[in-house]
């Protein structure tokens, strides 16, 4: 009788632990990201099943039903000031019914780094991203990591050059040695490998094994510019760490991240890109999305920056080819789901500018939509980017906390709602779609 009192003591004192990790949303405080309160056992977490791909459209391997994507990009979540401010964006993602959130997982040397030399990483900034990953598993979203920029913000490629001359290896200046220099490679390895075996501190499960991770994307945006052979330098870096990714996680979808311009071995398409210059910067869509272990294509668009002195008319004229012609390739070429993963519009102040942005994203929603009832590649789109009161300092001229902006906020909700209605379920995220047209 003892023994077993001491059982449903046992098992009292489990339930007690476990309402206070359902219930209890750590705030965060202090610097080392995160709330203080971590119950890491793995059976404890929400269910979900992973992202996968069927031919050219996303499915839930859990139910095989297929799965298209209305999202968002928070390329700041991972550099919050707050650890709070990345728990509110998820929450009022979910409140929109947005299931996929970008964002970066890469902080590469300088202050705050992630990891801030080679192989040498900072815990407290880790656990920060177990941290949002952890919450958007409450919340239902999930994730699109990438693991480094072609920019040099948060260090990029640039930085790897650098910690490379550093180390004595005989590189050059030019950041194109980041694809092609064997000393580089080993670092970004080396980096992809700490990251998919990392053990998430909040929730104890292994990033390889994390279904609230939509996909890896090898880099935000690659270029190489240098010289004529950049093209097979990047396909040939593609191709080994798209493969490297694989060979340490099978579960998890992988991209590019590319921009989804045409090189100038597409005569008979060089005429969609936004001009001259796009066909100049060694990437091509085809070529890079073709890779047999890239699952699925990504395309970026923004037809304010791209077409500065066009007008309104020639940015929609010119938007339209642009989607038209990256579905029709990732569907009878590529054959595989294509993502438009950053659709962005400048925000300026002026009054008709919200007009223009929702003329810009519903012409993007619409078209995701209509191949979505035919079931084919268009699997997404993803607006550049949300913020919340408190981020403003993330704020790189494209950004909108969107409840501010009321048009756009409905636009995005009536976006997920028929998304939803076409192949998912009525969830309990707090989006009314039966209030919705």
């Amino acid at each position: 009788m003892r023994r077993g009192t001491r059982l449903y003591s046992l098992l009292g004192v489990l339930l007690l632990l476990a309402l206070a990790y359902f219930n209890w949303l750590p705030a965060g405080r202090g610097p080392s990201g995160g709330g203080g309160f971590k119950l890491p056992v793995p059976w404890l977490q929400p269910r979900m099943s992973f992202a996968g791909r069927a031919g050219t459209h996303f499915v839930d391997t859990g139910t095989g039903a297929p799965l298209y994507v209305n999202g968002w990009n928070s390329y700041w979540l991972l550099s919050a000031r707050s650890p709070a401010l990345a728990a509110e964006m998820l929450r009022r993602g979910r409140r929109m019914g947005l299931t996929v959130c970008r964002t970066w997982a890469f902080s590469d040397g300088g202050p705050g780094a992630l990891q801030i030399s080679p192989g040498r990483f900072s815990e407290p900034v880790f656990q920060m991203l177990d941290y949002v990953i952890y919450v958007a598993r409450r919340n239902h979203i999930r994730l699109i990591l990438c693991l480094v920029n072609n920019l040099d913000n948060f260090g990029g490629k640039a930085q790897y050059v650098q910690w490379a001359q550093a180390a004595g290896a005989n590189v050059t200046n030019s950041t194109d040695s980041f694809f092609s220099h064997p000393t580089i490679r080993g670092y970004y390895k080396e980096y992809v490998k700490v990251m998919l075996t990392r053990r998430n501190s909040y929730s104890g499960i292994k990033y390889c094994n994390e279904p609230a991770i939509f996909a890896w994307e090898l880099m935000n945006e690659p270029r190489c510019v240098s010289n004529s052979s950049g093209p097979h330098i990047q396909v040939a870096w593609i191709e080994e760490m798209a493969a490297y990714v694989k060979s340490l996680d099978m579960k998890h979808l992988v991209t590019v991240g590319i921009e989804g311009f045409y090189g100038p071995g597409r005569s008979e398409r060089l005429g969609v890109n936004p001009g001259d210059w796009a066909a100049s910067l060694c990437s091509d869509f085809i070529q890079n999305s073709a890779v047999k272990d890239i699952d699925f294509a990504s395309v970026h668009a923004y037809p304010d920056t791209w077409l500065p002195k066009a007008s309104m008319d020639e940015k929609v004229n010119y938007l339209s080819n642009w989607v038209d012609w990256h579905l029709n390739d990732s569907e009878h070429i590529l054959r595989k789901p294509v993502l438009f993963s950053e659709v962005g519009y400048l925000q300026h102040p002026e009054v008709n500018s919200t007009v223009n942005g929702d003329t810009v994203l519903k012409l993007v929603y619409d078209k995701i939509y209509n191949s979505a009832k035919k079931l084919q590649a268009g699997g997404g789109a993803l607006i550049w980017q949300l913020m919340v009161e408190g981020s403003q300092m993330y704020n790189d001229g494209f950004s909108m906390v969107a409840r501010d902006r009321p048009s756009t906020y409905k636009l995005i909700k009536k976006q997920s709602c028929r998304l939803q209605r076409l192949y998912g379920k009525e969830d309990d995220s707090g989006l009314k779609c039966s209030l919705l047209p």
